[in-house]
Order: C-alpha cells, then sequence, then structure tokens
C-alpha cells in the first residue's frame, strides 16, 4: 500500500470538482502512487470542458447532466481524438444530436458483456489506505470536507457496488474477485463473503448474474487444505492467486511463489484438474502478475521476480487440462509511469511484461493463456491512448483474440461504463497496424470485441446460450428498464486518490 505520507498529499477521487464521462487524469487504489495529470491529460480536460459547455447549452441543459448522457460520452471521445489523436470512432453529429447518440446507445446496450475483474470491500474493512489514511487526508486539510469526519467508503461497498456495475452500464455478468493477505483482517473480502454476493445477487435476480473467485495462497501454513475446504463449503467459480503474496500489504508478504513451483504448486493443480470434471471453470487459475513500476520495484525489489511472467510458460505446458489468466496481462508501468511504458514500446516494439505474455504460445506451443485487461486498459486509456492499442495489439497477435478476456477493475474506477464505450469505439491506428503487423480491432459489435467483451469469458464460465438468453427478462434487466426511465444516471464518480 502507500505510505501514510504518500496518501496525505493526494485527494479522494470521488472529491473531484469535475466529473468528466472518461477520466482526466490518473487515479489509483491503494496499491500504488497515482501519477501527476499530464500535458496532455490537462489539454483533454480542457477541450471536454469547452465542448461539453458548448453543447449542454445548445440543448438547454446543466453541463453535468450533459456528461451523464450517451452524447456527453461522445463528446468526451471526440475530445480524446481532437487531443491524442483520431483512435476512437466517433462524429461531432453524435455529441451534438442526443437522438443520435441514444439511437447508438440504444443499439449496442444489450451486448453481451461479462467483466470478470470487480472489486467492492467489506463491511468492516480496517485497510488503512482505503479509510483511515482518507481520515489523514482531512487532517492534512488537503480536503476541509473531510477535516474531523469518519471514513466509511459506503461508495466502495456492495450497494453502490451493484448500482454502478449493473445499472450505470451495459454489464451483464460479473464476478467478483478480491485481495487476500497475512493478515486475515485485510482481505477485501473474505472468500466466505464474496460467494455470499454471488449468492444474493443470483438469488435476487433469478439468473447467473454473478460469479466468485475463491483465493488461495500459497505457502501460509494450511493453505492447501484451506482451499480444499473452500472448495468443499463455498463451491467457488475459480480460484485467483497473487505471486507476490501479500498485495495488499507487500511489507509483511513473506510467501511469494512461482506459477512453475512443482512442490509448492503442483500439488494444487492435480486437485484443480481434478475438480474441473464436475466443473469446468475451476479449471482457470486466475493469477495477478504485473503492476510493479519502479516506485514499488524500489520499495520491495525481493518481489520484483515473482511479478514477471517467466514462471507462466512451463506451469501452462505441464499442466494443458488448466487455464492460467494472467490479471493485468502483467503490464508493468502503472502508478503515473505509463509514459515510460510508451517510450519503450516506441524505441523497442516491446511492452514489459505484455510482450513477455503476448510472445508465450508462439515460443512455446500451448493454447491455454489468457490476458486480462483489468486496470491496463482504464489506466492506458486516459494517459497513452496508442499504448493502450499497442498492449491490445500486441496481445491479440500473440495469444489470439479468443484469448484475451475483459475486466475492469471496477468499483476503483467508478461505473465501467466509459471502458466499455472506449473498447467499443477504439481502433489500432493504421500506422501501427502497418508498422507491427496488427490487425484493426474492428466494429463495436465486432467479432473481435465481441470475443473480448464476453465470448471468451463465457467459454472459460461453461456460461450458456440459454443463460444468456435468460438475463434479457430477469429482474436485474427489469431494474434497469426503471432505473434507465426514472434514476438519476451515472454519476460519473471515480473512486480511490488523484493528484491535487
Amino acid at each position: 500500500m502507500m505510505s501514510p505520507d504518500e496518501i496525505a498529499k493526494l485527494i479522494p477521487a470521488e472529491k473531484a470538482h469535475f466529473r468528466s464521462p472518461i477520466p482526466t487524469q490518473a487515479v489509483s487504489s491503494d496499491e500504488f502512487l497515482p501519477g501527476t495529470q499530464t500535458p496532455k491529460q490537462k489539454e483533454f480536460e480542457s477541450r471536454i470542458k469547452d465542448i461539453g459547455t458548448k453543447l449542454a447549452k445548445h440543448q438547454g441543459i446543466p453541463r453535468r447532466r450533459f456528461f451523464q448522457s450517451a452524447a456527453g460520452m461522445a463528446a468526451a471521445f471526440l475530445a480524446m481524438n481532437d487531443t491524442f489523436g483520431p483512435l476512437y470512432g466517433v462524429s461531432h453529429a453524435e455529441a451534438a444530436t442526443p437522438e443520435l447518440a441514444n439511437e447508438r446507445a440504444s443499439a449496442l446496450k444489450d451486448q453481451f458483456i461479462m467483466d470478470m475483474h470487480t472489486h467492492f470491500l467489506r463491511d468492516d474493512t480496517r485497510l488503512e489506505g482505503f479509510v483511515r489514511s482518507r481520515e489523514a487526508v482531512g487532517k492534512a486539510s488537503w480536503n476541509p470536507a473531510l477535516v474531523g469526519k469518519p471514513q466509511t467508503l459506503d461508495d466502495l461497498k456492495f450497494a453502490n457496488y451493484f448500482k454502478e456495475l449493473y445499472l450505470d452500464s451495459d454489464t451483464k455478468v460479473a464476478l467478483i474477485s478480491g485481495s487476500g493477505s497475512e493478515d486475515p483482517r485485510d482481505w477485501f473480502l473474505t472468500n466466505a463473503m464474496k460467494a455470499q454476493a454471488r449468492q444474493s445477487v443470483n438469488q435476487e435476480s433469478g439468473t447467473k448474474r454473478m460469479f466468485s473467485h475463491a483465493i488461495f495462497m500459497p505457502g501460509i501454513l494450511g493453505w492447501l487444505e484451506k482451499a480444499e475446504a473452500d472448495h468443499e463449503n463455498l463451491k467457488p467459480d475459480s480460484f485467483k492467486g497473487y505471486t507476490i503474496g501479500d498485495n495488499t500489504n507487500k511489507q509483511l508478504s513473506k510467501h511469494p511463489w512461482r506459477l512453475d513451483d512443482e512442490k509448492l504448486l503442483y500439488p494444487f493443480y492435480e486437485k484443480l484438474a481434478k475438480w474441473s470434471k464436475a466443473k469446468p471453470s475451476l479449471a482457470n487459475v486466475c493469477v495477478h502478475k504485473g503492476l510493479y513500476p519502479p516506485s514499488i520495484t524500489q520499495q520491495y525489489p525481493h518481489l520484483l521476480a515473482y511479478a514477471k511472467v517467466d514462471d507462466v510458460a512451463k506451469a501452462a505446458k505441464d499442466w494443458p487440462q488448466l487455464n492460467f489468466v494472467i490479471y493485468h496481462s502483467a503490464f508493468r508501468y502503472t502508478g503515473g509511469t505509463w509514459d515510460i511504458g510508451w517510450e519503450q514500446f516506441r524505441q523497442s516494439g516491446r511492452i514489459d511484461w505484455v510482450t513477455d505474455l503476448a510472445q508465450i504460445p508462439q515460443k512455446t506451443g500451448v493454447t491455454n493463456v489468457y490476458g486480462d485487461l483489468g486496470q491496463i486498459f482504464a489506466q492506458s486509456t486516459i494517459a497513452e491512448p496508442r499504448l493502450c492499442a499497442a498492449m491490445l495489439g500486441q496481445l491479440i497477435q500473440g495469444l489470439g483474440a479468443d484469448h484475451v478476456v475483459w475486466g475492469t477493475d471496477a468499483i476503483w474506477t467508478g461505473s465501467p461504463q466509459w471502458q466499455i464505450e472506449a473498447l467499443r469505439r477504439l481502433e489500432i491506428p493504421e500506422d501501427m497496424q502497418k508498422k507491427y503487423g496488427f490487425n484493426p480491432l474492428g466494429a463495436a459489435d465486432g467479432p473481435v470485441k465481441r470475443a473480448i467483451f464476453g465470448e471468451n469469458s463465457a467459454r472459460l464460465y461453461n456460461f450458456t446460450a440459454a443463460q444468456r438468453v435468460a438475463l434479457m427478462t430477469d429482474k436485474v434487466a427489469l431494474a434497469k428498464i426503471n432505473y434507465d426511465q426514472y434514476g438519476d444516471g451515472r454519476t460519473n464518480l471515480r473512486y480511490g486518490y488523484m493528484q491535487a
């Protein structure tokens, strides 16, 4: 986590005065220090304020209300193109004409989207980075509204999570994930809590709307027995682990591990292979990798080797009956260092450690390695959109369009609708296609984006066509219809920390 001194210099992201449909600067959880607003992001913010003010006035509505609309979202992508170059499919007519924008949004609202990388926090969380540190922000007088005010972070808990995921976005199905810790009090959610959330959502909706992870922590006393008990009692849809050990409290991490550790991990894989015969999704080994920029490396150099992907190939080759889903696609440069990633790609054609991940199938012949887009798509889209395009290009080129899966890391990033719209509209620039041999991403509802948004995860989690059809008329679908008609709309809030 960030230190209290680092957090005291930040402001809560949800207190930002300007609520753009697309974030105009980096927002982080407590995992890494957010970067300062870049010159390009300042330019983007200025452009979107200008176009939003003009179009809102023309339509006779407040600017904030305009930015909650489909036309406002289109205006944001116009400003993105004007700032970063023509990467997003959008027209001025769409931004200026609500009917046109609404028509497009309506045509895509039923698109099948499985977000298999989401979070919320337990009611009794005591995480310094999420609760006590916000009080420190108030004490430091960075935000007078927080002075002397206890922080409960209701916005990061289940009720708001449900609203922003299922009502404020086109997401149809989600997987609730988490993060373990050496200190049991600092788990985002216990495995039992995730299972309970899944049960509540699915019972209430009458359909399969939610999946859940169980976190496994190799090396901790009794970890394998706990995984067995979780499998038996909680019936998780898949398991997730962090190879650096304790990602929440890195200073406490005593049990980092490698995917290819035959003595430690292979007995667990044997169990997963056995369990997956009855429940195929248990063949999915979800693993946090990457997100280890220079600042984190400097603080915790002993964990660096475990954040890389040089342990993936052997494990995948030795266990072809399992699927290794690498969360964040192992991208390294988060926390305000996206420019380093872009410069590395521009000079060498490589991206730490995305390129290494993408090259595994070609080098080893395996077909059971997947890349998850959680956090990296959100952050790169607003910081270096050409890097975002390059990462997608490399992952599709190396792993295949059928091996890239959608995840947003919501709720940290607020409602994921802006991320959904970004992928729908994003295209790899022609110059990059020619130079690197990347194929185009294609239309919003074309085969590549359909695969990434939902079809790949549906295959991995055995989500059937009949289950998909049932979502169209369940209680969540009916609630969303009512919400779209009578609700207040997206808040355009983000949660976490940003530079003042």
